[in-house]
This record gives C-alpha cells, structure tokens and sequence, in this order.
C-alpha cells in the first residue's frame, strides 16, 4: 500500500478528507501563516492520545513511532491557517471534555478512562461530521454556481468546513504510525527490495498487510 492509498483508506475510516495530504503529496506551500504554536505538553498529550488509538501490543503503537511530532510537523507545515487554529483549539477541546467526564486531565487517565472518553468523542465526531457534510454541500453547489460566472472575488477553490478535531487527531495517527518506520516495518509486513508482483498470492487469515 502506498502513501495515497493510504490516504484514501484513512479517509474512508474517518468519514473526512485528510487535512493536509495533498499539500503533503505534492509538496505545494499553503501560504503565509503564523507558528502553530506548539508545546512539549501538547506533543506529550497527542503521543498519549495517538497512544489509545493504536496501543502497543505485541508491536509496538503509536508512541514509539513519536505521533506527537509527526503531529506538530504536518499541522505546522501542511495545515493552513484556520486548520491550524482549529487543531490547536482541539487540543484544549480535549482537555475539556476529558475534564468534564473524569474530573481530571487526559495526563492524568488511565488507560480504561482515556479509552471511555475518546469513544465517546468518535461518536461525537461522527454526528459532528455528517452534519458539516449536510451543511458544506449546499454552499458548494452554490460555490460552483457563481464560479461558472467567473472566479468570485478572486476565490478559485470551495473552503470546506473542518473536521471535527478528534477526526484531525486520528488521521494524523493513523497516517503518521502506518508511515514510519515502526509500522511499516514491525506492524505491516515489509520487503525492503522489491520482488516480482504476484497477482495470485496465497493469503492466510491473520496475517499483516503489506506495506511498500
């Protein structure tokens, strides 16, 4: 599988176009924007939260491939502006709600009680998700309507709504741990030099994908 398929898998998963992968893919600059930002304590917090989406098991997870910086290099590198600023207001989002269901920080969680909480916000996610699909598909019929006039006011592409920011964090885990070293080469099965395609491979239930 390579990086766009990828991509469009993560996608699928989530409901939502992943943030950033084209600017990633293509290696275009999304124009000036101020630093996200960052803090060791944010990229402490996303290696914990990338941590309960992918746990380590008999491979290791999310934090061993150090989602929290890959986190902070695509936001800051690949995000606009306003995907910046809803990103980050994620991160203190987050802290909210955990607060609001466990009376203490995501930090201060165990395993059990971070689980609880980012399943809730995957339902969450989900309803908030549907509803901005309903809402932007009406604005881009509109959009698309007055661009076969002519670029309005200079603007040549629909501004979509965001994703919800629990939806950011999990495709930036799920992109950032499938494309690292550790889980290509410890969770996906990897052949470093490529061979011969075989369209007829023999396939046994339960063994790991391929990853190139």
């Amino acid at each position: 599988m390579n990086r766009r398929e990828l991509l469009k898998s993560i996608a699928l998963v989530t409901g939502g176009v992943v943030i950033g992968a084209d600017v990633f893919l293509t290696g275009c600059t999304v124009g000036p924007k101020s630093e996200a930002g960052f803090t060791p304590g944010n990229i402490a917090l996303l290696d914990e939260i990338g941590e309960t989406i992918i746990p380590a098991t008999t491979t290791p997870g999310a934090k061993a491939a150090k989602i929290g910086e890959f986190m902070r290099v695509i936001v800051t590198d690949c995000y606009t502006q306003k995907q910046q600023d809803g990103f980050m207001q994620g991160i203190l989002d987050i802290q909210t709600a955990c607060d609001k269901m466990h009376r203490k920080s995501f930090m201060d969680c165990n395993e059990a009680e971070r689980k609880d909480l980012l399943l809730s916000l995957e339902k969450e996610a989900k309803d908030f998700n549907q509803k901005r699909d309903e809402h932007d598909a009406k604005l881009k019929e509109e959009f698309k309507k007055r661009q076969e006039e002519g670029p309005f006011n200079g603007v040549v592409e629909f501004d979509a709504s965001l994703s919800h920011y629990y939806t950011m964090m999990k495709q930036l885990t799920l992109w950032g741990f499938f494309t690292s070293e550790t889980g290509m080469t410890e969770t996906l099965r990897h052949v470093p030099v490529p061979g011969r395609y075989d369209g007829n491979a023999p396939y046994t239930k339960g063994e790991k994908a391929w990853a190139e």
